[in-house]
């Protein structure tokens, strides 16, 4: 049984490094709305934070926002404006709007 635990945590823990939320997301960059003028709208993406509070919730809105990232590669985008977020003020969704540069 022992054995079976162990396989079952190393599984998880390869899965874990295979997921863009955790390990970050390369091709894509983020712009602010001022930079994109000139770019392609593909589409608007969003994403709940899996955790929310003083002690995970800044982990939640970076694996989301890597999420986000994914989606946007995954649909052609290159370039991703996030929406912004009041400083201090809890996030419950996680929106970008994607573009192609």
């Amino acid at each position: 049984m022992k054995t079976l635990t162990a396989l079952a945590g190393a599984l998880l823990v390869l899965a874990a490094c295979n997921d863009p939320g955790f390990r970050g997301v390369t091709g894509v960059r983020t712009a602010e709305a001022n930079e994109v003028g000139s770019c392609r709208f593909v589409s608007t993406i969003t994403m709940k934070p899996g955790v929310y509070g003083p002690v995970l919730g800044d982990q939640g809105i970076k694996y989301a926002r890597n999420k986000v990232l994914d989606s946007a590669r995954a649909s052609g985008a290159n370039t991703i404006v996030f929406d912004r977020v009041e400083p201090g003020a809890a996030v419950y969704l996680v929106t970008a709007r994607a573009y192609s540069c």
